[in-house]
């Protein structure tokens, strides 16, 4: 039940399609024409169960089920209509309901053959950069977990909207008691609230009986501060239609609304002044500070057959509404804009690169980044669309036909970091290829090692409001340690730029960090190791070089006791490199233990004092 969104592509096809009438077709086509889908292809459908089988009809049926969203009967009939040649447009749509029924092979073909016929298109443009997007898209790391709701009801539902004092808001065909609508043959849209309660359970639905009128009513948005509501509204309710006398209709569009609150009611509503006899304008979306106020339109100047617009609000005075531009919007239908807090936008297409039907789309308006596809599970081969998402509850809606009929669901976002560590000279700033780059977790375990490419870069997505420590290292180089600091979600970069070798070694020493053990022990751990290497590198750069090892323990224990741990921990260090190619003959060890404390605190030394004096110093001989 998107009529309200889909209509003026509608009147179009309608207005093309008058010139292939009959006497025959008159009765079908009329009811076509008034957007009376559902006995329009009744009526079709007995024309060619009398043998009137030809290509006009075929078209009517396939158009008719296109707009009622039946995919499989419009995929079938399509088929039909493309055994003589027809306009761009056609295979365009027969493109869309092979993907909405998941024959994307068969899609792409279509695609092809629409791109041939409208290669100026942005939507071909597109194809034939990029025809085989799908296998990406479908890799796509998912943004979010979904479940349906139980407040969904056997009719259309669409449009949730999250306000401030958790009131669930959306529009609904499940009033029975109104007429219905011959587009689908479901009752007319009503605006429903539901309480969402603390523990993300879901009142039962109560009609918002103001708003609501024998017409169309929804969606709606609502300031920041709940004292404002923006919706739309069928424009029969103001008596503003446009009639034809031929086709005894009267044709409205769809208007934009503002109530305010009124006690715990909603009223003073009054139409907002753009609105025309001659387009649509619905789905409202408003900012946070309500001084910006989206909505779908098919206005003139929109680039296809609808378009996502903003237009400036200044209490009762409204600016010159403004089209998003090709960042957004497509020759084919944008629709159902929502602006978070932070300024990114939601919205729906069937003109991008998509899974099927209408998928979610999302750009940050903060940046100049390009539209991107919000991917599985929210968007499906199916209509997905009117997302919404409240930032201070961190929870997101939307509605989807994947089921049949358009039903409410919930999106939970998976809060990930995507974290670029960049390897660059120290020196020169130059970046780094074939630096490998390792990830470690708080315990200092190796989540995963990859390798730069050309740009020096290596991307690991992670968890949110967690550390992690990048180890980065290169032949050649000294290795490095770095920090991601623990964040909310989004994107970091780490920037990681390493020291040429030769800068750690002198006259009598190979300068390490300090090669520390744990207490007690003489075990390699993973950042001594990592310090290790370094010296590796430099015993590899430089061949004639000879080092001997000296361990030092702490003063804890006996004196004995320690001479014997810290020749353990000379001998550790030692087999250590010599494990990694290094001949026994170029490194030797030997331990001292208590007899030499970097700091001679005595008996009052400090954990700090007593880990420094547990170390190993590694000096030239030769």
């Amino acid at each position: 039940m998107k009529r309200l969104y889909i209509l003026l592509g509608c009147v179009l096809v309608s207005a093309a399609n008058l010139t292939a009438q009959t006497k025959e077709t008159k009765k079908a086509d009329l009811l076509f024409n008034q957007f009376e889908y559902v006995e329009a292809t009744e009526e079709y459908l007995k024309l060619v169960e009398k043998g009137k089988q030809d290509p006009y009809v075929y078209k009517q049926l396939a158009d008719a089920y296109y707009n009622m969203f039946n995919t499989a009967e419009a995929a079938k009939w399509y088929a039909k209509v493309i055994a003589t040649p027809q306009d761009a447009e056609t295979y365009y749509r027969y493109a869309q309901m092979l993907k909405a029924n998941g024959k994307y092979e068969e899609a792409n073909k279509q695609m092809a053959t629409f791109a041939s016929k409208a290669p100026n298109d942005q939507r071909a443009k597109t194809f034939k950069e990029n025809p085989n997007y799908l296998p990406r898209l479908l890799d796509k790391q998912k943004s979010f977990d979904i479940k349906s709701l139980n407040i969904s009801s056997e009719k259309s539902d669409f449009g949730p909207f999250l306000a401030n004092d958790n009131t669930l808001y959306f529009t609904s065909s499940r009033n029975k008691a109104k007429r219905t609508d011959g587009w689908n043959d479901e009752p007319y849209l009503d605006i429903y609230k539901s309480a969402f309660n603390a523990d993300k359970t879901y009142g039962k639905p109560e009609e918002v009986a103001a708003l609501n009128t024998r017409w169309h009513d929804g969606p709606v948005a609502i300031t920041a501060d709940g004292n404002t509501m923006y919706f739309s509204r069928d424009s029969h309710a103001e008596n503003s239609f446009e009639k034809d006398k031929k086709l005894k209709a009267k044709f409205s569009q769809v208007h934009l609304f503002k109530a305010t609150k009124q006690g715990d009611t909603w009223g003073n509503i009054t139409a907002l002044p753009f609105n025309s006899k001659s387009y649509s304008a619905s789905s409202p979306s408003i900012s946070k500070d309500g001084k910006t106020l989206y909505f779908s339109s098919d206005m003139p100047g929109s680039i296809g057959q609808s378009d996502i617009w903003k237009v400036s609000v200044s209490g009762d005075q409204y600016g010159k509404p403004e089209n998003l531009g090709p960042k957004v919007n497509t020759e084919g239908k944008e629709q159902f804009p929502f602006i978070t807090d932070d300024n990114v936008l939601y919205f729906s297409s069937n003109g991008r690169q998509g899974l099927g039907g209408l998928d979610v789309f999302t750009i940050d308006l903060n940046t100049t980044e390009e539209s991107k596809n919000v991917g599985k599970p929210v968007n499906s081969e199916k209509d997905d669309f009117s997302f919404s998402f409240n930032t201070v509850k961190n929870i997101g809606f939307f509605a989807s036909n994947r089921t049949g009929d358009d039903n409410l669901y919930e999106a939970n976002p998976l809060c990930s970091v995507e974290a670029t560590t960049v390897v660059t000279d120290a020196k020169t700033g130059g970046l780094l290829a074939n630096a490998r780059v390792a990830i470690l977790d708080a315990k200092k375990n190796v989540i995963e090692t990859r390798t730069t490419g050309a740009n020096g870069e290596v991307v690991y997505n992670v968890e949110c409001n967690t550390a992690y420590t990048i180890q980065a290292a290169k032949d050649g180089y000294e290795s490095g340690v770095f920090q991601i600091i623990p964040n909310k979600g989004g994107k970091v970069k780490v920037d990681a730029p390493l020291n040429p070798i030769d800068v750690i070694v002198t006259e009598k020493e190979v300068v390490l960090k300090e090669i520390n053990f744990e207490y007690n022990k003489s075990n390699i751990t993973q950042d001594g190791a990592f310090e290790l290497d370094k010296l590796v590198q430099v015993l590899k750069n430089n061949d004639k070089l000879a080092i001997i090892v000296k361990a030092h323990t702490d003063n804890r224990g006996s004196d004995q006791y320690n001479l014997d741990l810290s020749d353990r921990r000379a001998k550790s260090t030692v087999q250590y490199v010599i494990s990694k190619g290094i001949p026994a003959s170029r490194i030797s060890g030997k331990g001292y233990g208590e007899s030499e404390p970097k700091v001679d605190c005595k008996e009052a030394c400090t954990e700090e004092e007593h880990a420094q004096n547990r170390r190993s110093e590694f000096l030239i001989v030769k």
